[in-house]
């Protein structure tokens, strides 16, 4: 009798497989998807993420093509290979999308965050905080006796560490845009 054997890839359960299935692994993609801007469309695509019960962890939505009426939507999720790829048909499958690229699969891509940190103090704080921001190049765009306001931008990773830093300083309220990002190179 032949030992049995697994393809890599495969679906089988067995307690004797110890090698864990690649294709279960959870996975953050950044997805851009170029739609037409017309009422109604954001909720469409929404909609198919919330009807399946897909999480999304940001979304920025604005119109890049005036001329065109057409707007780029950059979703960023989690899930297996095999839901992504799900996601992605279903997406293409919406009359008013016309294009979806998962820029996470294309290759490297560029991802930039916007936020605004409303942080309070007085005193050494203060000067705390104005030494934070420098290093982060955070710039000020508001400032009172009792506070300042600072604008960040750079990966989500940056900003949490900013924010990281600035709560037990003094932060008060955040705003966060969301991801925008564009794949490397030429097109």
């Amino acid at each position: 009798m032949s030992p049995l054997k697994i393809k890599q890839g495969s679906t089988s359960h067995s307690a004797y497989n110890l090698r864990p299935n690649f294709s279960d692994v959870e996975e953050r993609h950044t997805l851009a998807v170029l739609v037409e801007n017309e009422p109604g469309v954001l909720a469409r695509v929404i909609g198919l993420f919330a009807g399946r019960g897909y999480n999304i962890e940001s979304l920025t939505v604005a119109e890049v093509d005036h001329t065109g009426h057409q707007s780029r939507i950059t979703v960023v999720t989690i899930g297996t290979p095999q839901t992504i790829n799900q996601i992605c048909a279903q997406l293409g499958r919406i009359v008013t999308v016309h294009e979806v690229h998962d820029l996470t699969v294309e290759g490297r891509a560029v991802e930039r965050e916007l936020a605004l940190f409303k942080v309070a103090g007085k005193g050494d704080d203060r000067m705390e905080m104005l030494r934070l921001a420098d290093v982060f190049r955070a710039n000020v765009v508001d400032s009172t006796l009792e506070s300042f306001t600072f604008e960040i931008t750079g990966t989500s990773e940056k900003i949490d560490a900013f924010a990281d830093l600035m709560r037990p300083i003094g932060l008060v309220e955040m705003a966060r845009t969301g991801i925008a990002a564009l794949s490397r190179g030429e097109v």
